[in-house]
């Protein structure tokens, strides 16, 4: 599993390169790095039929803003975005060598990182009203999906995202026509 997400938040006219280079150096260079380091070592082992269809499988962290702007956080949304469309590269290019590579993209998870979104009342009220599905994320909604995707369970799906948001990509906001 590659998996790594800081943020490091300005409007864009005032984010700092420092600032862009730290996020995309962690949350997509970060995920390049391991994604390679496991891609190598696939293509190095003979394939085990008895332990998984298929020689490896990678599962790469994203987020909800691989496909959602976000103002504010351009240089999130970009590594996300990123992260995003090198897993489908990954994919396509290894596919035929018995790997699989697909990717999680979480919404609001209760963690660290969203800390500010959810810790007071207010906060996770504001936060709900984006959430069609009517709660916040736990670590274990992730997990879940992450395992599947790690078994032979899910041996047919390759090169997609799937989306652990309670909804939020389908923009609740146009939910009474807009």
């Amino acid at each position: 599993m590659a998996n790594a997400g800081l943020q490091r938040d300005a409007p864009f006219a005032e984010m700092t390169l420092v600032d862009w280079r730290k996020v995309i150096d962690v949350n997509l260079t970060g995920q390049f790095l391991c994604c390679r380091a496991a891609v190598r070592q696939f293509l190095s082992q003979e394939k085990r039929p008895d332990l998984s269809r298929a020689r490896g499988k990678i599962i790469c962290m994203s987020s909800v803003h691989e496909v959602i702007p976000w103002a504010g956080h351009a240089n999130y949304a970009a590594s996300k975005g990123g992260v995003m469309l090198m897993m489908k590269s990954l994919a396509q290019e290894t596919a035929r060598e018995g790997t699989r590579a697909n990717g999680i993209a979480p919404a609001a998870i209760r963690t660290p990182i969203n800390r500010p979104a959810w810790e007071t009342e207010e906060a996770l009220q504001k936060l709900l009203r984006l959430i069609p599905y009517g709660r916040i994320g736990e670590p274990e909604d992730v997990a879940k999906a992450v395992l599947w995707l790690a078994t032979d369970e899910s041996d047919y799906v390759t090169g997609t995202t799937l989306f652990v948001d309670g909804g939020i990509t389908l923009y609740p906001g146009f939910e009474d026509n807009g």
